[in-house]
C-alpha cells in the first residue's frame, strides 16, 4: 500500500470533544527536548538517533517494541540530583520506577542511594553490589522473610508503615542480636494535585500511619521503647507526578510539628526527615517540571524555616526521585502495524505493543507524546490515537496526538518519557512477551534486560 492510499483523518483538534491539543504542532519533525532524552536528535536523513545510533538500526538489531534508555542522560540526571542536594542530604533513587542490575551499578557509581520496596528489588540491589547501608526498604506489607533478609543484609533503614511492622522489625532485629535503623512513615493529610491512585498522603489510603488522632505520636512512643529499633527519623510522601511545591510545604510543616512534639515529650531530636519523591516530569510539551537545583533549594528552605520556627536543629533531608531520574531517559520504540482512519473522528494507529508495555494510560489516564522516528515527513498532520495489539478497548498508548497523514505500516514511531514504571509494570497480558531494555551510550548499544521468549512463558506453565 502506498503512503497516501488511505483517507486522512481529521486535521483539527476542534473535532475531538476530549482532545488535549488546541492545534497541531508547527513542525511534526521537531523533537521537544523537554520530553526526549538528551542525546536524541534527527540525522540528515530524518531518522531519529539516540546516543549516536539510528533507531532503524536499533529496531533491526533488537526488534520492536523495545525500551531504549539513554545511559548518558540517566547518569547526568543522577548527578544533577546528587549535586543539587549536596553532601548534607541523601538522594535515594526509587527503584520501583525502573530497576535492573545495570541501573544499580550506575547509581552506585554516581553516588546515589537506593530505595526498594520488595524482596525482589532488594535481591536485585544486593546482587549488583549496592552497599546495603545505602539501601532503604519500603513497603506497606513486608513479609517476615523480607524483613529478616533486610536486617541480615544490614540495610541502612527500614521504613515502618504500620504498628504491626514496628513489632515485626523489632522482633527480627532482637533475634539477630542487632538494632535496626528505622523511620516511621506518616500520612500528613495533604491532598496532592495528582491522580487519586498516586496521591499518597491523605488519610484514606493504605500507606503510612496517620498524623491525625495521635496515631503517629503513639507509633513513635512504641518504636522508642523497643530495644531492637533505632528510630532515626520520620518519612512522608505526598504523591507522584507533582509540579506544585505547596504540598511539600504543608507536609514539611506538619512533619516538623511532629518532630517538635517528639522532642518535647521524649527529649529526643530525631536526626533525619525524608520528604519522599513524586516530582513530576514532562510527558508532553504542556508539562513544566522544575530542575533539581530548584527543588533542592525550595525543600531545604522549607525545612530550615520550619525547624527554626520550632527551635529544632535542622535534620538531614532525604528525597526519593525515581521517575524524575529515569522517566525522561527512555522511549519506547514501536513498529506501526495498521493505520485505520475514522472519518470525522481520528486515525487509529496500531503498534506491536500496547498496554502490556505501558499500562499507565489505561490506569492513570496518563498523557504521552509520540513521533514518527524512522523518517521525516512533510505531510499534513492528522489527529491520531496510538493503540496496542491487545484484545481490550482500553489498550491505548497515546490517547490523542498528531502524526503525519502519510504514516503507514512498517514505519517506526516512538513514545518518549517511558523510562519510569512502564517496564516495571509490564505484563504478559494475552501472553505477549515483555520487551527488552536497550541501553545506548556514545555510539554503542547493549541489552540490559533481555526480551522475553516463549520459552520463558512456558517454563512457568507446569500444568
Amino acid at each position: 500500500m502506498s503512503r497516501s492510499a488511505h483517507p486522512a483523518g481529521p486535521r483539527h483538534a476542534d473535532v475531538l470533544p476530549e482532545g488535549h491539543y488546541a492545534a497541531p504542532p508547527a513542525d511534526l519533525n521537531a523533537l521537544d527536548p523537554k520530553v526526549w532524552a538528551q542525546t536524541v536528535d534527527r540525522n540528515e536523513d530524518g531518522v531519529v538517533t539516540v546516543g549516536g545510533i539510528a533507531v532503524t538500526r536499533l529496531a533491526e538489531e533488537y526488534g520492536t517494541p523495545a525500551y531504549v534508555l539513554d545511559e548518558a542522560d540517566f547518569r547526568a540526571r543522577a548527578r544533577a540530583w546528587r549535586t543539587a542536594f549536596g553532601a548534607d542530604a541523601d538522594v535515594f533513587y526509587a527503584g520501583k520506577a525502573f530497576l535492573s542490575r545495570a541501573v544499580v551499578r550506575w547509581l552506585d557509581e554516581e553516588g546515589l542511594n537506593l530505595d526498594v520496596c520488595s524482596g525482589g528489588e532488594l535481591a536485585t540491589a544486593l546482587s549488583a553490589g549496592m552497599p546495603a547501608e545505602r539501601i532503604a526498604f519500603h513497603g506497606n506489607n513486608k513479609s517476615p522473610q523480607e524483613i529478616e533478609r533486610a536486617v541480615r543484609a544490614g540495610v541502612g533503614r527500614i521504613v515502618l508503615d504500620s504498628f504491626q511492622e514496628i513489632v515485626r522489625v523489632a522482633h527480627v532485629a532482637q533475634s539477630l542480636g542487632t538494632r535496626q535503623r528505622v523511620q516511621i512513615r506518616i500520612t500528613v493529610g495533604v491532598e496532592a494535585h495528582t491522580h487519586e491512585f498516586i496521591a499518597t498522603a491523605h488519610e484514606d489510603q493504605k500507606f503510612g500511619i496517620p498524623l491525625a488522632g495521635g496515631q503517629a505520636a503513639e507509633a513513635v512512643r512504641r518504636a522508642l521503647r523497643l530495644d531492637g529499633l533505632e528510630l532515626i527519623g520520620i518519612h512522608s510522601h505526598i504523591g507522584s507526578q507533582i509540579f506544585d511545591m505547596s504540598g511539600f510545604e504543608v507536609a514539611a510543616h506538619r512533619v516538623v510539628g511532629l518532630l517538635k512534639d517528639i522532642r518535647d515529650e521524649h527529649g529526643v531530636e530525631l536526626p533525619e526527615i525524608d520528604l519522599g519523591g513524586g516530582l513530576g516530569i514532562a510527558y508532553t510539551s504542556d508539562d513544566d517540571p522544575r530542575e533539581p537545583h530548584e527543588i533542592a533549594k525550595a525543600l531545604t528552605e522549607i525545612v530550615t524555616r520550619e525547624c527554626e520556627s520550632a527551635r529544632l536543629r535542622t535534620p538531614r533531608i532525604s528525597v526519593e526521585p525515581g521517575r524524575a531520574i529515569v522517566g525522561p531517559t527512555a522511549f519506547t520504540l514501536y513498529e506501526v502495524g495498521t493505520v485505520k482512519p475514522l472519518e470525522g473522528l481520528r486515525t487509529y494507529v496500531s503498534v506491536d505493543g500496547g498496554m502490556s508495555d505501558n499500562i499507565r494510560t489505561a490506569l492513570y489516564d496518563a498523557e504521552y507524546s509520540v513521533a514518527l522516528v524512522s523518517r521525516a515527513s512533510d505531510a499534513e498532520p492528522v489527529l491520531a490515537r496510538v493503540v496496542g495489539k491487545h484484545c481490550e478497548s482500553g489498550d491505548i498508548v497515546v490517547r490523542d496526538a498528531f502524526l503525519p497523514a502519510d504514516l503507514a505500516p512498517g514505519d517506526l514511531i516512538a513514545v518518549p518519557a517511558t523510562g519510569a514504571y512502564c517496564r516495571s509494570m509490564a505484563s504478559n497480558y494475552n501472553h505477549v512477551l515483555r520487551p527488552p531494555v536497550v541501553a545506548v551510550r556514545d555510539g554503542e548499544a547493549r541489552v540490559i534486560v533481555r526480551r522475553e521468549t516463549e520459552e520463558d512463558l512456558l517454563r512457568l506453565d507446569v500444568g
